[in-house]
């Protein structure tokens, strides 16, 4: 979505370790929507390096997700119906897939299958797109590999029905994902971390064996260089039976963490800040990612700081914050 420099400044003066600028595309076609941000040309750079400084003046790390939304691309606005803009508007476009697969229910559009030359333009605007965002200031990257977009729509068996080099068993759905990572890991500084978000599970089955190819092919990715695995689901079916609950991906992110040996965060579920702690103590995350909760209340690590006993929690946000809250 377009980025709101105060919203982004807000969340890092309220006292966010990190903050990502999420759902980033890489190319024009590969939005969600007309309003999403996009990273595929200078002014854009320009304009989020701006951003950069404002998160890192107001005391944290400033993160960008990548991504390409694949056939989930031309869709209207969340809450202007979240669904495919229909053929023959002007405002939308043409989207990219493994196969010619419409995802269904409120995103029909059949996409185009990619051609061997798409695959490797899309990965080519991985790889200028993370360029722009080293060189904007970013200190932190993220994939976007998950929620049915193209590179989860590679790994999955819903969405990826190719028989060539990049499709039909583990091997060639895996192909896009460890191409676009080695090409990506080449561009960002070692000494920053390169993550990803990708879904280990779709809830719609078949998750024992989803979950297992999904920890090969993580540690596929830590062999390659990813620092960390931000555990999501593959939101590649409309079928899916998904669990929700508090922090329901945890005790999934824990076994990701234990057999793939890369540390891993999550955010579903996890809005409370002794739920957030609990799975940090009990070894299921190493990191917490917190979303909707963090922009209900811009102020959420103070509110934790406080929920948890921290003493000085006030000491969690910028100092000219810190120091009349003491007082207060």
């Amino acid at each position: 979505m377009r980025v709101d420099v105060s919203v982004n400044a807000s969340l890092a003066r309220g006292g966010a370790g990190l903050v990502i600028v999420e759902a980033t595309a890489v190319s024009p076609e590969g939005r969600i929507t007309p309003a999403c941000l996009g990273l595929w040309n200078d002014i854009q750079a320009e304009k989020l390096a701006y951003i950069v400084n404002e998160i890192k003046a107001a005391g944290a790390v400033p993160g960008i997700q990548i991504g390409h939304a694949g056939r989930k691309a031309s869709a209207n606005l969340p809450w202007e119906g979240d669904d495919h803009i229909v053929e023959g508007d002007p405002r939308g476009w043409p989207t990219l897939s493994p196969s010619a697969v419409a995802f269904g229910s409120n995103l029909p559009k059949v996409p185009h299958e990619m051609t061997l030359q798409d695959i490797r333009r899309v990965q080519d605007d991985f790889v200028a797109a993370t360029r722009r965002a080293r060189d904007a200031g970013f200190q932190w990257l993220e994939l976007h590999f998950a929620h049915g977009y193209l590179a989860q729509s590679f790994f999955s068996v819903h969405a990826n029905q190719r028989q060539d080099a990049y499709g039909g068993g583990y091997e060639g759905r895996c192909r896009f994902l460890l191409e676009t990572l080695d090409a990506v890991r080449k561009e960002w500084p070692e000494n920053l971390p390169l993550t990803a978000r990708f879904g280990v599970i779709e809830f719609d089955g078949r998750d024992e064996q989803t979950l297992e190819e999904s920890i090969d092919l993580t540690k596929a990715f830590r062999t390659r260089g990813l620092d960390m695995l931000n555990v999501s689901i593959g939101f590649s079916t409309p079928d899916a039976k998904i669990p929700w609950g508090s922090a329901f991906l945890a005790p999934i992110a824990e076994r990701v963490r234990r057999e793939a040996h890369i540390p891993v965060a999550s955010a579903w579920g996890i809005d409370l800040p002794q739920i957030a702690n609990e799975t940090i103590e009990q070894g299921q995350l190493d990191l917490v990612m917190v979303g909707h909760a963090h922009l209900a209340n811009p102020h959420w690590p103070y509110l934790a700081a406080k929920a948890l006993g921290k003493e000085k929690p006030s000491w969690v946000l910028p100092a000219p914050y810190a120091h009349w809250l003491e007082h207060y």
